[in-house]
């Protein structure tokens, strides 16, 4: 996150647990799973808004996501990192719905089969998590790997998105 920008968040629960929502002017640049002391520590300086446009348009779209009425998000987004992070996120974007991808196929999409390990390690980092879907994105024999939310929940997630198939919970599950 940018030291210089101003922020606004606001907390909601979720049916994966209490997420942070953090926006600047440009739109949501953070939906994290985060303790109660994230935004003291991260982002001192940031202000607490629930009437914040952009924050009030995140949670109504995550609460028709959990509510299988949302496959596509339209809020503005602002992400914040590195060239080679903000390629890698926007990737994610085009990952439909339901469906899930591996780091290699990302890498392979990329233009370099061998930047597997930088893919990694740009969703490790992935700022707007659900939005930007880094839970469809598995390991190459199919197994639940990395997610900044926890496998539990990227399971949840995954199950949420694929309603006619065998759930993933606690099934195929690296720990």
């Amino acid at each position: 996150m940018e030291a210089n920008a101003n922020y606004v968040y606001k907390i909601i629960d979720t049916p994966v647990g209490p997420i942070h929502l953090i926006a600047t002017e440009k739109g949501l640049s953070g939906l994290v799973w985060a303790d109660k002391d994230y935004i003291r520590t991260k982002l001192p300086t940031a202000t607490y808004n629930e009437e914040a446009p952009v924050l009030i348009q995140a949670e109504l779209q995550l609460n028709e996501y959990f509510a299988k009425k949302r496959q596509i998000f339209d809020i503005p987004l602002d992400f914040q990192g590195t060239a080679f992070q903000i390629k890698v996120w926007k990737m994610l974007l085009g990952v439909p719905y339901g469906t899930t991808r591996t780091y290699g196929q990302l890498a392979q999409q990329l233009g370099d089969s061998k930047a597997v390990r930088a893919v990694g390690g740009a969703l490790n980092k992935n700022p707007i998590a659900i939005i930007a879907p880094c839970h469809r994105i598995v390991g190459t024999s199919g197994k639940l790997v990395g997610f900044a939310g926890g496998i539990r929940n990227k399971s949840i997630l995954l199950d949420l998105e694929q309603q006619y198939r065998t759930p993933t919970l606690f099934f195929n599950a690296d720990y």
